[in-house]
C-alpha cells in the first residue's frame, strides 16, 4: 500500500549533499543525529527532507541496522501526521519499535534506537488512549527510553520535549498526587524540560508546540495566551525542510480552529 504524498512540495527542501552538510547542524538540532558518512545513508536523509518519507523509510531499511533512524523518523513523521488510517498508524509504531529494540541490542551507544522507541511507543499510547497504554506499562517503557536517549545524546532537544510531554500527559490523565507517586510526573520538571528544549533548539516550531499544548495540560486554562503565543510563535516559523512544514502548519490550523 503506497504511503500518501507529502502535500507541500518545495524545491527548498530538496537538498544536495552538499548543501545538506552545510544545513544539517540546524536540520538536525532535534535529534542530534550526526552527519552521514555513507553515501547511500545521505540519500536516504536527502529523501526524509525533501518529505519524500516512503522512499527515505525504503532507503534506510535498504541498509539494516545503520539505516533505521532515517528509516524510523520517516516512518513516524509519516504516520504521525499524513496516515490517515488509525489502523496503519498504530502498525507503523508497532513496526518502529520493534525495529527499536533490535537497533538498542546491536548499538547499545545510538541515542536514535532509544528515541524512536520512545516516540513510537508514545504516540501508539495515544491512539490507543493513555489510560490503556500505562496499564500495559508503556509509560515506564517510554520513560526509560527517553532517559536513556539524553544521557546518551545531552543536547538532542526533541528527547527533553518529549520527556516534557511525558510529565504533561501523564498528570493531566492520572493528577498530580497519583502521576508523581506512581509515574514521577512532576509539573515544575516537565516545563523545565521544555524550556530546556528551547534552550537546545531555539529554531523549533515543534517546541513551541507541544510546550504550549504541556502547559495547558499543567495549567489550565489561566496559561491559554501563553500557548496562543507560542502556536503563533511556530505558526510564523519559515520551514527548512519537509518535517518543519508540517509542524508549521500543525500550528496554523490549530490557530485557524
Amino acid at each position: 500500500m503506497a504511503w500518501s504524498k507529502f502535500p507541500y512540495p518545495d524545491p527548498a527542501y530538496t537538498y544536495t549533499a552538499a548543501s545538506l552538510k552545510k544545513n544539517w547542524a540546524r536540520l538536525h538540532a532535534g535529534d542530534a543525529e550526526a552527519f552521514p558518512k555513507d553515501a547511500a545513508l545521505l540519500e536516504a536523509w536527502i529523501s526524509f527532507h525533501a518529505g519524500d518519507f516512503e522512499k527515505a523509510a525504503k532507503q534506510g531499511l535498504a541498509l539494516g541496522i545503520p539505516g533505521y533512524a532515517v528509516a524510523n523518523k520517516a516512518t513516524c513523521i509519516y504516520a504521525n501526521y499524513l496516515e490517515k488510517s488509525d489502523a496503519k498508524k498504530l502498525k507503523f509504531y508497532e513496526e518502529v519499535a520493534a525495529r527499536c529494540e533490535e537497533q538498542q541490542a546491536a548499538q547499545p551507544k545510538d541515542a536514535s534506537g532509544y528515541y524512536w522507541h520512545a516516540y513510537a511507543l508514545g504516540r501508539y499510547a495515544q491512539g490507543v488512549s493513555i489510560a490503556k497504554a500505562l496499564a500495559q506499562g508503556i509509560g515506564s517503557k517510554v520513560k526509560n527510553s527517553l532517559d536513556t536517549t539524553v544521557k546518551l545524546a545531552p543536547k538532542h532537544a526533541d528527547a527533553h520535549i518529549a520527556l516534557g510531554a511525558y510529565h504533561a500527559e501523564i498528570i493531566d490523565k492520572v493528577g498530580a498526587m497519583i502521576g508523581g507517586l506512581t509515574y514521577g510526573a512532576k509539573k515544575d520538571e516537565g516545563i523545565k524540560l521544555f524550556k530546556k528544549a528551547l534552550t537546545l533548539n531555539p529554531d523549533s516550531a515543534i517546541a513551541r508546540i507541544e510546550y504550549a499544548n504541556g502547559l495547558v495540560m499543567l495549567e489550565g486554562k489561566k496559561k491559554m495566551e501563553e500557548a496562543v503565543a507560542l502556536y503563533k510563535e511556530a505558526a510564523e516559523f519559515e520551514a527548512r525542510d519537509a518535517m518543519e512544514r508540517l509542524d508549521v502548519q500543525m500550528a496554523i490550523e490549530e490557530l485557524e480552529d
